[in-house]
């Protein structure tokens, strides 16, 4: 479904393009579509975030996963210079038409920055639990925050560069300079916060 979907986004555009016309193209009942996707929004990322609970748990799992020794800032840098070397489409390497999708459409643009807020979120409530704070900690969620904005700018950076026609392999090396650089900046404010113990 989630193809003949993406079809007829590129096609149609995503505001043009209803639901029953997915069922249609995929010779569905409309309610076989509603029950494997509540929203429309879902057919449009289900391939390109890789379900979009994965892509919200994504930072969390990152950090809940580093190595001793290693701080939050390090374990998401590691993860987002490797997702920009394999030119993940969870970072934002989705291709020029599904780019231009989202770009053109306010329902999916504000969907994408739901996701992302959900993302840091999660991020924040990690941060806390293992600091030992209150879920609600106003230091975690600032942290949070920071670190997945970086994250969020690198995305964008990577739609952008797409949609003016840039190879993936000049993004690839652009975007690898970008991360390095804004993980930098915070690495001064942020690079020794919620180190794992034992390094």
């Amino acid at each position: 479904m989630s193809d003949h979907a993406t079809r007829l986004f590129i096609e149609r555009g995503f505001e043009e393009t209803a639901i029953a016309d997915v069922a249609a193209a995929s010779r569905v009942a409309k309610k076989t579509v509603t029950n494997c996707f509540a929203r429309k929004e879902e057919l449009a990322l289900d391939h390109q975030l890789d379900h979009q609970e994965e892509f919200v748990a994504g930072l969390a799992r990152t950090v809940a996963g580093r190595a001793a020794g290693e701080s939050a800032l390090v374990a998401l840098r590691r993860e987002c210079l490797a997702g920009v070397e394999r030119q993940d489409p969870v970072i934002g390497f989705a291709g020029e038409r599904f780019c231009r999708i989202i770009a053109e459409s306010p329902t999916l643009t504000a969907r994408l920055r739901d996701l992302h807020d959900q993302r840091e979120e999660a991020l924040a409530r990690l941060l806390a639990e293992e600091a030992g704070v209150a879920n609600d900690d106003f230091g975690a969620y600032a942290v949070a925050a920071q670190l997945g904005a970086a994250q969020r700018a690198l995305f964008q950076r990577i739609m952008r560069l797409t949609l003016s026609g840039l190879p993936n392999a000049d993004i690839v090396a652009t975007v690898a300079d970008d991360a390095r650089r804004v993980f930098g900046l915070l690495e001064a404010s942020f690079g020794d916060y919620a180190v794992r113990a034992g390094g």
